[in-house]
């Protein structure tokens, strides 16, 4: 009889196999399906639906936390300081750990996300992201770890790649704290880092700072610890506050994430009044001029300033820091809060700082006005924001997002300075409160916050820039159901459910951005209507804000509070690479005065259409088809009573739905149609 030990490894690797066996079969298309030569089979359309992760204590089945979820929190205190004529950063950090699993932790996970840029990183070999030149990575100097009476004792830890395992003199126990503390340092990379990186402008170097502590791994109720290398992809984080100090040559100056704690340590008296004169105000107003950003330039520095910040609640800091930057801000219209305990409530405020040469009446000096929008748009509509500032930076150019802060690029202008930002910041919302796994579902954040990003475009200045249509979504003419069909018929996508590590084939834009934000559309306009989508959608925020939610948790939620099971549109749109396809089959009319129009389904992700009449008095009438009708079969037969003679009937006149193939989608009369 075997051990219990095997009998669970082996009922363990049975289930494995199992759900490998499904993953396939729910991710892999036939190329029968996608090319159209396999007739849709309505069971397989409408079967029901198996998700990948099964309600648990942890996660209901209504789509919110179980009655006994948990998180992990990461406490930081961090002192950093950047050395320009070595383009070194140096730092120190106590991390304060608590372990609210009902697990016993014997090691911990660290992210040390700057060695992908060592010569011998997994990145150098697999990643998209391919650097020219290298960075001996992050030196750790030492490891401490201490109980909460500070007794402090060295541990043993081993590096592997991007990740660092610290072994615990004693495992952690459920709902006990540890703390831990590390020195390190690294040199930053150049421009060719990305999304860190130091870069010139005309007035000194910029320095954009991210990634640039160790950081803890995530320990969840899905696969514990979640140590995947980071091969220059995105991020999953845990939550906590983040009290940090950035030292500089004291002409430099430092914007970053959360709220600066000694305003009067560094800055300038006029500095300070200005930025008192910018939280009454709704247009921006110059805390650092062009002229102040040039004196500074030219101001040979031997001194040293420390700034100190804190940011709450959240998962990650980031910064910036030059003698080069302008810096503006305004209001933002939301609730005063208090920057940090004990600290008196103070209105908010929107920021950008950019070099000279990013300035301009349709550039950078417009920033603060699309900060503005995204952040108060974004809190009316779906979740508050809940930190003190926000933050647009005109440097290098990564694109890239960090709590209360983002990296954009010097250069932008007009209708793209406003898209990356709302996107940028947009992620405010998606992943930064509410924080999915990146690095294994990036749909999640990037398409989602690309959905929200499309309805802002129509909301900004009376549309200004509407519609959307950028290289993420809708690129070739902003209708999002014409430029989709190259998409869906592309043999070269995955299905949107496949894992974000697994590397993307063909426009990285095109399925996670793109197709996953017009999936949700295609929900909200077409399946559900604004009304039901947006309740949900909303509580879908609300619940998993500073949480973890999976794709599962989601297509739960939307189910139940929409009160529609949406397998067949999950497995379609998500699960597969499924489409739209319906032709006009007959129209004629019957003995009895009768209109008969038959459709037929040709596709197999069988969405709402509309059927358009239009009639030889010039009038028009439609019929909505909804989608249960092809669950009986391909082929459906709408009988209008009508004594008045057809001019012509159209499938989804107004393009509402991608259907792939529009060229039977219409049939015009010469005369009255004969029965």
């Amino acid at each position: 009889m075997p051990s219990s030990r095997n009998t669970a490894f082996q009922y363990k690797s049975s289930k494995w196999i199992i759900l490998c066996v499904f993953g396939c079969l729910i991710s892999a298309p036939s190329l029968a399906e996608t090319s159209g030569t396999r007739e849709p089979d309505p069971s397989e359309i409408f079967a029901p639906l198996l998700l990948p992760d099964a309600p648990t204590v942890y996660r209901s089945g209504d789509g919110t936390p179980g009655p006994m979820a948990w998180k992990n929190q990461a406490d930081y205190r961090i002192h950093v300081q950047i050395l320009p004529e070595k383009h070194l950063l140096s730092g120190q950090e106590e991390v304060r750990y608590q372990n609210n699993s009902p697990s016993t932790l014997p090691v911990l996970w660290v992210q040390l996300d700057q060695n992908i840029y060592k010569p011998d990183s997994r990145a150098a070999f697999a990643s998209q992201w391919h650097f020219p030149d290298h960075t001996s990575g992050m030196t750790i100097k030492n490891i401490t770890v201490s109980d909460l009476k500070g007794k402090k004792q060295p541990v043993q830890f081993q590096i592997s790649d991007t990740r660092l395992q610290i072994v615990l003199p004693e495992a952690l126990k459920p709902h006990s704290k540890i703390r831990l503390q590390i020195n390190w340092d690294y040199t930053v990379p150049g421009p060719w880092g990305g999304r860190t990186a130091v870069s010139q402008s005309r007035n000194g170097e910029i320095y954009e700072i991210a990634q640039f502590y160790p950081r803890m791994a995530v320990f969840d109720d899905i696969r514990g610890w979640d140590t995947l290398p980071y091969l220059g992809d995105e991020f999953y984080l845990d939550y906590g506050n983040i009290d940090y100090d950035v030292t500089v040559p004291d002409n430099f100056i430092v914007a970053a994430s959360g709220a600066l704690l000694n305003p009067q340590a560094v800055l300038s008296p006029l500095e300070r009044a200005r930025l008192q004169a910018a939280r009454l105000s709704e247009k921006r107003v110059l805390i650092r001029t062009q002229s102040d950003a040039e004196n500074a330039a030219h101001h040979a520095s031997t001194k040293t300033r420390t700034w100190h910040f804190l940011m709450q609640n959240t998962r990650d800091v980031a910064f910036v820091t030059s003698p080069a930057l302008l810096w503006d801000a305004a209001r933002l219209d939301l609730p005063p809060i208090s920057p940090a305990p004990g600290y008196p409530v103070e209105a908010r405020l929107a920021m950008s700082v950019y070099p000279i040469e990013a300035a301009g009446p349709q550039a950078w000096d417009r920033s603060t006005e699309y900060v503005k929008h995204t952040i108060e748009y974004f809190s009316h509509e779906w979740y508050m924001y809940p930190w003190p500032n926000a933050v647009n930076v005109g440097g290098h150019g990564a694109a890239m997002e960090y709590p209360g802060i983002v990296f954009d690029g010097m250069k932008d202008r007009d209708a793209k300075l406003f898209w990356i930002t709302t996107h940028e910041l947009g992620h405010s919302w998606f992943p930064m409160i509410v924080g999915s796994n990146e690095r294994r579902n990036g749909f999640m954040d990037e398409g989602f916050n690309t959905f929200i990003d499309a309805l802002a475009s129509l909301h900004f200045n009376k549309g200004e820039f509407a519609p959307k249509h950028d290289g993420e979504y809708a690129p070739d003419t902003g209708k999002p159901a014409d430029d989709i069909v190259k998409i869906l018929m592309d043999p070269v996508y995955d299905p949107i459910i496949t894992p974000s590590h697994l590397g993307s084939k063909g426009d990285r834009h095109a399925i996670p951005y793109f197709k996953t934000a017009y999936g949700l559309e295609l929900l909200r306009s077409q399946i559900l209507g604004p009304e039901r989508f947006d309740r949900a959608f909303r509580h879908y925020i609300e619940v998993w804000a500073y949480r973890h939610p999976t794709p599962s948790d989601f297509f739960r939620l939307m189910n139940s509070d929409a009160g529609e099971d949406l397998s067949w549109f999950w497995r379609g749109w998500y699960f597969r690479t499924w489409f739209p396809d319906y032709a006009i089959e007959d129209v004629k009319y019957t003995s009895d005065a009768k209109l008969k129009i038959t459709i037929l389904n040709k596709g197999w992700l069988p969405l709402p259409l509309t059927v358009l009449e239009k009639w030889t008095d010039g009038t028009t009438t439609s019929v909505r088809i909804p989608t249960e009708v092809w669950s009986s079969g391909n082929r459906h037969t709408l009988e209008i009573p009508s004594s008045r003679s057809i001019a012509a009937v159209i499938i989804d006149p107004d393009h509402a739905i991608p259907d792939v193939n529009r060229s039977n989608n219409e049939f015009f009369a010469t005369g009255r149609p004969t029965q």
